[in-house]
This record gives C-alpha cells, sequence and structure tokens, in this order.
C-alpha cells in the first residue's frame, strides 16, 4: 500500500497558506480570529478556514510527475491512498479527481494528521513496515521511520540520506521546485521597472535633466519605485492566484506554479517594500507621502478594487499618472497641466488596451455572457472597451496638440512647431496597437509589448529625435 501526502508532494503548494491567503483577500474582517483559531490547534484552525473560505482544487499546481508515477503503480496492481494534513473535505475533492485513489484521509476536529499523528494513524490502519509512504519534507521522517519504503519528493539530498537510513528509498521525484534568483527576479518582473522611468518625465520636460544633483534625486526615486512596485506585483499575484491558474499565459508565474512559495513570496515582498520605504527616505517628506500614496492604492486595488469595473482602469492608470508626479516632488517641480492631462488620457488609453486584450485572449473560450475570472468585464464588453481606448488615445493626441500652442512651450523650445510632428506618430502608434489587440495580437500588458515590438521602438526614436531637434 502507498500512501501519499499532498502538500508539497502531490501538489506543489499548501493548502493551509492557500486558504489563510483566501481568507486575507476575500474576508479581510476575518484576519483577527486567525491568531485566536491557531491557538485552539491547527486543526482547529483548519476546521475554521474550510467554513470560511471555499478553494479551486481544479486548477493547482500539480507534480506532473508524480502523477505519472502513482498511475503507473495503480497499473501495476498498488493501493494507492492520499493521507494529507489538509482537512478532510479538501482531501476527498482531491481524491476524487484521481482514479488512482481508493481511500482519503485528512485532518478532521479529532486529528490533525500530520507527522507522529499521520504515523499512528497509518500504522493503526495498515500496520508497522506494511506500508509505503510519499512525502516531501522533515516532518515525515517520523513517518518513514515506520514505513516499509520512501517516495521523497523535491527534497535536498540531506532529507534523501534521513529517509535512505530509516527506510527503503524506492524513488526520488523532483519537479526542480527549490528557490532560484532567476524565479524571483521573474516574479518581481524586473522588466517592469521600465515603466517607472516615467519618473524621469518631469525632469526631462523641465529640461533639466543635465542637473547632476536633479538627476541623482530621480535616480534614487526610480529605485525606490522600483523596490515598491516589485513587492505589490508579488502581493497582487498572491491575490490572483486562483485566477492566473486558470489562464494560460499566467500559470507559470512562480507564485501560481509553486516555484515560489506562499511564505517566500510574503517574506520577499516584506523585504522590497521595507527597502523602497528606507530609500525614499532618503529624499523630501512629499515624496515619501506619494510613494506611501502609490502603495495604498495598489493595496486596494489588489484587495478589492481590480474586480469592479470601470474603476479598475480609472485606478491603473492613475498608478501611472502618480509616478510622474512622484518623480516631480521628487526633484522638486512642478509638473504642468499639460503633462498630467496628457498621462492621463494616453495611460487610460493603455488600461484599456490591457482589458481589451484579456476580453480578447478569452473569446475563443467562453461565451459573451461569461465574466472574466477576477475581473468585473464580460467577453461581450469587447467593443465598449475598443471604443473607449480609441477615444482616450485621440483625446491624449489633442491634448497635446494644445500643449503645443500653450505659451510655455513656446519658452522651452526653440522650434516649437516642429514638435507638431509628432501628433501623427502618436496617433499612428496608438491606432495601431489598438487594431493589434483587437485582432488578438497584444499580450495582456500594452507596455511590454512596446518595448519588444519594433515598430514601436522605431516610432519612439523619432518622437526623441524631433524632441531634440526641437530643443537645440
Amino acid at each position: 500500500m502507498l500512501a501519499v501526502d499532498l502538500d508539497g508532494s502531490l501538489i506543489n503548494t499548501d493548502l493551509l497558506h492557500e486558504s489563510v491567503i483566501k481568507l486575507v483577500f476575500t474576508k479581510p474582517w476575518l484576519i483577527a480570529f486567525l491568531p485566536f483559531w491557531l491557538l485552539s490547534g491547527k486543526a482547529y484552525l483548519k476546521q475554521q478556514l474550510d467554513k470560511a473560505v471555499t478553494l479551486d482544487t481544479e486548477h493547482l499546481p500539480w507534480n506532473l510527475e508524480l502523477i505519472q508515477y502513482l498511475e503507473t503503480e495503480k497499473k501495476a496492481g498498488r493501493t494507492i491512498v492520499l493521507c494529507t494534513g489538509s482537512w478532510q473535505s479538501l482531501a476527498d475533492k482531491i481524491a476524487s479527481r484521481f482514479s488512482f485513489f481508493t481511500a482519503a484521509y485528512g485532518s478532521s476536529s479529532e486529528i490533525n494528521l500530520t507527522g507522529s499523528d499521520k504515523a499512528n494513524f497509518l500504522i493503526e490502519h495498515y500496520g508497522e513496515k506494511n506500508f509505503s509512504y510519499v512525502g516531501n519534507e522533515s516532518l515525515d521522517v517520523k513517518i518513514w521511520q515506520h514505513a516499509k519504503s520512501a517516495v521523497v519528493v523535491n527534497a535536498s539530498s540531506t532529507l534523501i540520506d534521513k529517509a535512505s537510513a530509516v527506510c527503503t528509498v524506492e524513488k526520488v521525484i523532483s519537479s526542480d521546485q527549490s528557490l532560484s534568483i532567476r524565479s524571483i527576479l521573474k516574479q518581481i518582473r524586473i522588466h517592469q521597472w521600465v515603466k517607472n522611468a516615467l519618473i524621469f518625465v518631469p525632469l526631462i520636460t523641465s529640461h533639466q535633466l543635465s542637473d547632476a544633483g536633479l538627476f541623482i534625486n530621480a535616480t534614487i526615486a526610480f529605485i525606490a519605485y522600483g523596490l515598491c512596485a516589485s513587492a505589490t506585483y508579488i502581493i497582487n499575484d498572491l491575490a490572483d492566484l486562483t485566477s492566473d491558474r486558470k489562464s494560460d499565459k499566467k500559470k507559470n508565474r512562480p507564485l501560481a506554479c509553486g516555484k515560489i512559495t506562499i511564505p517566500q513570496g510574503i517574506i520577499i515582498s516584506a523585504i522590497l517594500l521595507l527597502s523602497s520605504l528606507t530609500v525614499a527616505a532618503q529624499l523630501n517628506v512629499w515624496f515619501l507621502f506619494s510613494l506611501l500614496t502609490y502603495i495604498a492604492v495598489t493595496l486596494s486595488y489588489s484587495f478589492k478594487l481590480k474586480r469592479l469595473q470601470s474603476l479598475d482602469i480609472t485606478i491603473l492608470a492613475s498608478l501611472f499618472t502618480l509616478r510622474i508626479i512622484s518623480g516631480a516632488l521628487a526633484v522638486e517641480i512642478l509638473p504642468s497641466f499639460w503633462l498630467l492631462a496628457f498621462s492621463m488620457f494616453i495611460f487610460l488609453c493603455l488600461a484599456l488596451i490591457k482589458r481589451l486584450s484579456e476580453v480578447i485572449n478569452n473569446q475563443e473560450k467562453y461565451s459573451k455572457e461569461t465574466k472574466l475570472s477576477g475581473r468585473g468585464y464580460y467577453i461581450g464588453d469587447f467593443q465598449v472597451l475598443m471604443s473607449l481606448a480609441t477615444a482616450s488615445g485621440m483625446l491624449s493626441v489633442l491634448v497635446f496638440a494644445m500643449y503645443i500652442n500653450s505659451p510655455e512651450t513656446i519658452l522651452l523650445y526653440s522650434e516649437p512647431y516642429a514638435l507638431w510632428l509628432l501628433c501623427p506618430l502618436f496617433a499612428y502608434w496608438i491606432i495601431r496597437i489598438i487594431i493589434m489587440a483587437s485582432r488578438g495580437e497584444v499580450d495582456e500588458d500594452p507596455i511590454l509589448f512596446a518595448i519588444k515590438d519594433s515598430r514601436s521602438w522605431v516610432t519612439g526614436i523619432l518622437i526623441l529625435l524631433i524632441i531634440f531637434t526641437s530643443s537645440v
């Protein structure tokens, strides 16, 4: 008989951690009860979490190599049971998905089925040295001591040696789930730091980029925002675990697929956030206040606002504009009305394209009446989103055209009318990305699309050349 552990073995996550995270983001008013539930014992904590939240057990990060091994063993006539510390109802749901399980045992109000308690349970039901056990952590050594053989999953060489010392190791399965620098960099979206280049916009538009002191301040602000944004990406992904696992494009994110565990994600996020605030404290108090505002708005977005139709798009656009305002505060330069108006409309356009892309990418899977997972939009909202994106994009071009005729522009540029050449370039880029998004050719993040798109690079270079020419 082969008993299979669930958390960290059959799945590359822990259902207790999953339950806590879901409660935090869906029922935050119950967070205060968590310590009291834990004081009554882990079994009681799991029971209350099972009552409070419902986990999606269909889209968990499965250990496919272990599943293949279990299917082979089942065909060979071996009896296989699921024996987990997770709550019994969750164990039943998991076991029902696989034909190779003949029974499922989980924690109940009488027992927290882990460690020595699990070992005693298996001895009582199957006898000493009369069962094999699939496990992945040091706590499982207490079970292997009484087992006939061990299947060691996702474990270090040290744990494999410990298992070998107490029983025969019949199989070692590793799905490369160890924490790596590559996984961390992918999770914190280091490539997304390019968005924080908006910090430098006030310095550039005021023609003070050559001021070394101001440039250093802007660079410090850029680093602070980069660290902060990376921390909030992790928080956002923790909130989106279920919907990310349903997405073909997002299911391989480190947190979603289990390459970074939930506790590891929380620790990394906390370190990044504290580092960000430490860096921000080197600048003036107004910049620090703007960064705290960014954190508050982003957390509100992760907890609730991302699920509210229309408000989520407005928040996304505002967060981009807030970067520009923060950049202005860091270098103590007053941003122009035209800059803020242009940024609001252009980023509103990009936020709409982001949601439009999500709708388009799901059109073939679902009907028009289907609501996007974790969002406030239906598949049938395609036309409305495209119309709004087009209107916002064209308004940004109009605002820029009005800026060209403003008195401050005439003072800042030696050849201000050369800036009119930028209007058709902006219009071309906006129209092109909207059309490509409507065809499903734009990834869900239009900024990343622009970074990878050669025509966007050519357009950007031409824009910079025209600005430089008009300034000389």
